[in-house]
């Protein structure tokens, strides 16, 4: 143990990002996994504050300022940010957290930190506990609940302390601080110092030189997180960030991270050997991807596969930046009679970005083993066509990127480059469709689907974004079956309508097909790693474990103009929303977990698709497929209709159904269909019959000549017509007869004077 605490004290660490975590205590060099997704080795020689080499402690704060002054003048000591070099300056989001040091977060943010391990010399309420001390966490919508927004302390004097414990020596390199999250009241600490130790009893303060370090936490406003980097990285197990200042109207409330390199525990040598087991077995590239690596990705992914993929784009951002699209497929480029298409889409809100690694991630990981020839994944490709569009934000993306993993804050990059969130961006076709129902007659019903896009929508100066346009032109122009929608910052899988009638905040919508969404959103959570875990801790403030993790989104939150509902009203669509991860932009090193934690879910989610019936729609005479024909289930209220080829597709639960198809010139036809547990399709083709009406419309058209046959069924047909009418007209008069006979009965008869 002395061996070890002595070879601390003056080592110099060598960090290789690409390699697992290894340690040897006999020597001085120690290899750590600080970021697997940055592909270079770095040293830094800065000496190590250990406290286990200390034998001298020190009790925090020596000097403490009277409240009444703490918020008026400037600390004596000197502050981090006002070093004349710039190497400690408190930062406020320009970089990188990668950028600015070699150690990733402890996992505060992440949750991998657990509850347990904070503590507090005070708080105001539970629900401002010290567990709730976690950057970016949100509070929910009221005040004084058990789910607010930071940690707050109960007093407000400089002897306020949050603890973390590591559970392990750690190295220690910086923190990041932001204040408190809520609508109603802003809080936050502008300075704080921070406090070491080994046994949580005696602390050792952070120094500058030969001052205690000040750091400069948040500045005029709570939501923007600031990293602080130590003068010297401190090898510790317990962590303070005591307060010195905070704002003049508030209290004293904070959101932190702590930056740290997990050593290896001397008193446990199993330690090491499970976390090489822990992360992800398969070797994809785990890390954040800008614009241009993104690219790079995709193509390197397209080499390696030539023969199952193709990259191509929907469209254009408003900065220019492409939107890349990769489809996967045993034939690439063509839409095959019978199979259905599927997508991916992630990225909406920009800061978002784990759906956009794990699609990236997803596109390796299928070329992979298609090439090993998985059975499970040859037979996803041969018999599906997916697409992948890991980015439909790339601006938004791009803001977030360049700010770090833990300086973007809950929102940076969110919205789209002209400041619109394009989650409401779609037109508005739920409400179009609910006034229109309230005018439906006997005769005149309401279509229920392919709802058209209103006139003012299309026009040039509308306010709809180029990268909702690109997506609504792709809906158009490929037959999509199934979607799923893939967002960040939640635990929860969401099914339509997002949109609520008569514009309630809240209230359950559901559709005609309630019980298949219903069972795609349970396919994806629980199969998930995380949603499965029922000892999981909520994210923010909703336990969504109540409704096994799946919700209707109107019961959630009315998103009016939302992508699920559009893509179920104007297409044949059926799209959820996925909420991946507590943390919208995790670290790096949390990607891998990330990844074991959703690749089942990614794999058998697609597989859906495969659901219910599917078949062709021909013409009896051409045998050519019928587009447009529409195909409707009894007792669902909601058709869908043939594509280019006369092949459709419509998910169902397992059951028996009638099924009826009709086209626009042809008699309808309707058969019954039964629907088993399998995952794959049961096969209903339809053969129509044109009417007479349409052949002879069609013979015309060319300048052709009516065939003998064809004028007879016209002559039969008109004199069958005739007798309908006739009968018609016969039984309306003779109506009317009986009418003016019973009239005429009912009438007085005069009266006969006497003689």
């Amino acid at each position: 143990m002395a061996k070890i605490l002595c070879v601390l004290s003056a080592i110099v660490f060598v960090v290789k990002t690409d390699d697992v975590s290894e340690f040897n205590a006999t020597i001085t060099a120690v290899n750590i996994t600080l970021n697997s997704t940055v592909n270079r080795t770095i040293a830094f020689k800065t000496p190590v504050f250990s406290l286990f080499s200390t034998t001298t402690t020190t009790k925090a704060n020596k000097t403490v300022l009277g409240k009444k002054n703490m918020r008026k003048r400037n600390v004596d000591v000197k502050r981090i940010d006002q070093d004349e070099d710039g190497k400690h300056e408190t930062k406020n989001g320009t970089a990188d957290v990668k950028k600015e040091t070699d150690c990733p977060p402890l996992g505060l943010k992440s949750l991998r930190v657990d509850d347990s391990q904070f503590q507090a010399s005070s708080y105001l309420r539970m629900g401002l506990g010290p567990h709730r001390a976690r950057l970016n966490i949100q509070s929910g919508i009221e005040d004084g609940d058990m789910y607010d927004g930071a940690w707050c302390a109960k007093y407000e004097d400089q002897y306020q302390w949050l603890q973390v414990d590591a559970l392990r020596p750690t190295l220690f390199t910086g923190v990041i601080l932001q204040g408190r999250n809520s609508i109603w009241s802003w809080d936050w600490v502008e300075t704080y110092k921070v406090q070491l130790s080994n046994d949580s009893e005696t602390w050792k303060t952070c120094m500058n030189g030969t001052e205690e370090a000040v750091f400069v936490g948040s500045r005029n406003e709570p939501e923007t997180p600031y990293l602080a980097l130590f003068p010297q990285p401190a090898v510790a197990r317990w962590i303070r960030i005591n307060p010195q200042t905070w704002y003049w109207n508030g209290t004293i409330c904070l959101r932190a991270e702590v930056l740290g390199c997990p050593l290896p525990d001397p008193d446990n040598v199993w330690q090491h050997l499970s976390e090489k087991l822990s992360g992800s077995k398969d070797n994809l590239d785990f890390r954040h991807h800008n614009y241009k690596e993104m690219r790079k990705l995709m193509k390197a992914v397209n080499e390696d596969c030539p023969r199952i993929t193709r990259i191509y784009t929907i469209g254009k951002s408003y900065t220019g930046l492409k939107l890349y699209a990769m489809e996967i497929s045993d034939n690439p480029g063509k839409h095959e009679l019978g199979e259905p298409e599927f997508r991916y889409v992630a990225g909406m809100h920009g800061n978002e970005v784990v759906g956009r690694e794990l699609v990236l991630n997803l596109m390796q990981y299928i070329c992979r083993e298609f090439r090993r020839g998985n059975p499970r994944i040859v037979r996803l490709v041969t018999s599906t066509r997916i697409h992948l569009l890991p980015s439909m934000n790339p601006d938004g993306y791009e803001t977030a990127f360049e700010r770090g993993s833990e300086l973007a804050g809950w929102a940076l990059g969110r919205y789209s480059y002209e400041w619109v969130d394009m989650n409401h961006n779609f037109p508005d076709l739920n409400n179009i469709m609910w006034d229109a129902k309230e005018n439906d007659t006997e005769t005149v019903k309401t279509a229920n689907h392919y709802i058209p896009i209103p006139e003012y929508y299309t026009k040039e100066d509308a306010f709809v974004t180029p990268e909702t346009r690109a997506v609504i032109s792709w809906m158009q122009d490929i037959p999509f079956v199934l979607s799923a929608n893939l967002h960040g910052g939640e635990l929860v899988v969401t099914y339509p309508f997002d949109c609520t009638r008569d514009w309630a905040p809240q209230e359950n919508t559901p559709t005609a097909d309630d019980s298949f969404f219903r069972w795609l959103a349970m396919v994806y959570a629980s199969t998930n790693l995380v949603m499965a875990n029922p000892d999981r801790r909520i994210c923010h403030s909703e336990d969504f474990q109540q409704h096994n993790n799946i919700i209707n989104g109107g019961a959630w939150h009315t998103v009016p103009g939302s992508m699920n509902d559009f893509s179920y009203m104007h297409t044949n669509c059926f799209e959820v929303t996925v909420e991946l991860s507590c943390d919208k932009f995790p670290h790096a090193s949390e990607l891998p977990t990330e990844w074991e934690n959703n690749k089942e879910s990614l794999l058998v989610y697609m597989e859906q698709v495969h659901r219910g019936i599917k078949g062709v729609v021909r013409d009896k005479m051409t045998k050519k497929g019928i587009a447009d024909a529409i195909v409707k289930v009894e007792d669902l209220d909601h058709d869908i209709r043939s594509a280019a080829d006369g092949d459709y597709w419509r998910l169902l639960n397992p059951g028996e159904y009638k099924v009826t198809v009709w086209a626009e010139g042809y008699f309808p036809s309707m058969r019954r269909c039964s629907v088993g547990t399998e995952a794959r399709p049961t096969i209903c083709d339809f053969i129509l019959i044109k009417t007479p009406r349409q052949r002879m419309n069609e013979i015309l058209a060319k300048g052709g000549r009516l065939p003998q046959d064809l004028q007879l069924k016209l002559r039969a047909m008109r004199l069958r017509k005739l007798r309908v009418s006739t009968k018609a007209i016969n039984q309306r008069r003779e109506r009317s007869r009986k009418a003016r006979g019973t009239r005429s009965a009912r009438a007085p008869r005069p009266l006969t004077p006497l003689a």
